[in-house]
């Protein structure tokens, strides 16, 4: 069984690596999400069974294969019911926090630091109100679907669905927030091209202007000296033809 996940999983190590950027969209396989929905609430059942709370077994949990997609869900990293209280949030974090820690776990630091960053930010996630609120609205639309679809009556089947439904919704969320945020780069990107073409045209059109303002000036002083050489030429001309004939004397015999 673990091994059969562990291949699964493998394929899927890297949850949004699968999606593809097409001029601001994000696409993706629909069997993929679906697929690892299930693999992965598979693996929630073995942890069940192996809660013991220690270092490499949080590790593991925060950075193992598809840790992307359940990281999203606040609660779940934390270990915690969506109605614990903010101080029973703060002790968890505290103990979560302690096993994790990269300090401590120097032999395998790399994924410590991961973990560790996991837990920080889903305390600091659940430390603000406003998210907290949006994660714990999730979790209610996930058990509204179970309860109006799958009608589970044994209490742990409905708990495992709902857990299944709620991961689905923080996935979808997470993959259309990214596609929001890919095509807002790709507008920016396109008024930035803009701004760029506008500026260098500008550009051109005053180094034109310059140019033929400069010409402009070499044409009518040009002109203008040619002018003057004509005048200049005309009038010397115009004295020359004024002059009076030479009158030769007669000489008388």
């Amino acid at each position: 069984m673990g091994r059969e996940l562990n291949e699964n999983l493998g394929v899927l190590s890297h949850p949004f690596s699968l999606l593809v950027h097409n001029h601001g969209q994000i696409t993706y396989p629909t069997l993929t999400l679906e697929a690892f929905i299930t693999f992965y609430s598979e693996v929630k059942q073995i942890e069940e069974r192996d809660s013991v709370l220690t270092s490499k077994h949080q590790i593991e949990r925060l950075t193992h294969p598809g840790s992307s997609y359940f990281n999203l869900n606040p609660f779940e990293v934390l270990q915690i019911d969506p109605e614990v209280t903010d101080e029973e949030i703060k002790e968890k974090f505290r103990q979560l926090s302690i096993l994790v820690h990269p300090d401590k776990n120097q032999d395998d630091a790399d994924r410590a630091q991961k973990a560790f960053e996991a837990v920080d930010k889903a305390y600091k996630l659940l430390l603000d109100q406003e998210q907290k609120k949006r994660a714990l609205d999730v979790i209610q639309a996930g058990k509204e679907y179970v309860e109006h679809t799958e009608r589970e009556d044994d209490p742990e089947l409905f708990k495992h669905a709902v857990y299944k439904q709620t991961m689905k919704l923080f996935a979808e969320l997470e993959i259309k927030r990214k596609e929001r945020e890919a095509k807002e780069m790709h507008e920016r990107k396109r008024q930035r091209e803009e701004e760029i073409e506008a500026q260098e045209k500008a550009k051109r059109e005053r180094e034109w202007q310059k140019n033929f303002e400069e010409s402009r000036d070499g044409r009518v002083d040009s002109w203008r000296n040619f002018q003057a050489n004509t005048k200049g030429k005309k009038e010397k001309k115009n004295r020359t033809f004024l002059r009076p004939p030479k009158v030769k004397m007669e000489q008388r015999e």
